[in-house]
């Protein structure tokens, strides 16, 4: 008597699990990534490395420099609620640009051009992205800015060091995690960049930017 009320109970407990399962979905989380060309560069692989993890989109377009990302953060927010918001600024902000000169990107200038956004200035606009950024109350993590190679038109890559120790300070002092790609990148371009005078990588380059940057998410996720 016993044994056949315990298969009744396994009987009823597997028709409640058929019954009750399909109405439960798992939840991914929402994953934002707000940043420049270098990001668009390789998003699609950490949305194919993360995808049974999270949703990853990247914001509309180019981030640009530091004042665009304060101009456009709430439209790139947008409604959302956003469990991990993944950011870099630095490239556009350390570039020489010559006004003489024709329109974006032409205007690279790193002899006679006018740095866009001073080491002063781009510790302010990280500071106020951040507080901006924390009253989503996602989950924050800044990953630097790559490697800059000698021949670039516009950029110096000793200012991309500079550049990213103030980054680094900003966030330290406001509790958001970093993920250095900046050593790795410069190892990845000698080999997947697209050549000595270009920042851009070929997508293996990309694949490798990204598998960096998952290990650090996954944490994140977990």
């Amino acid at each position: 008597m016993r044994s056949i009320f315990l298969q009744l109970k396994i009987v009823l407990f597997i028709m409640a699990i058929t019954i009750v399962a399909p109405g439960f979905t798992y939840q991914h989380a929402k994953l934002l990534i707000i940043g420049d060309s270098i990001s668009i560069g390789y998003t699609p692989y950490e949305k194919k490395t993360l995808a049974d993890k999270a949703d990853v989109i990247h914001c509309k377009g180019n981030a640009k420099y530091t004042a665009n990302g304060l101009q456009h953060l709430d439209e790139w927010l947008g409604d959302e609620k956003w469990d991990i918001i993944q950011f870099n600024w630095g490239l556009w902000d350390l570039c020489y640009r010559n006004p003489d000169l024709d329109e974006v990107p032409a205007n690279r200038d790193k002899i006679n051009g006018t740095i866009t956004t001073s080491l002063e200035q781009y510790q302010a606009n990280l500071e106020a992205i951040v507080k901006r950024l924390k009253q989503t109350k996602a989950k924050l993590v800044f990953v630097t800015t790559t490697y800059v190679p000698e021949n670039e038109p516009g950029r110096y890559d000793r200012d991309v060091e500079s550049y990213n120790d103030i980054a680094k300070k900003v966030m330290q002092a406001n509790g958001v995690g970093v993920i250095d790609i900046y050593p790795l990148s410069k190892e990845i371009h000698q080999q997947d960049g697209l050549g000595n005078n270009n920042v851009h990588y070929t997508d293996e380059g990309y694949r490798k930017l990204s598998d960096e940057i998952c290990k650090e998410v996954k944490n994140l996720l977990n």
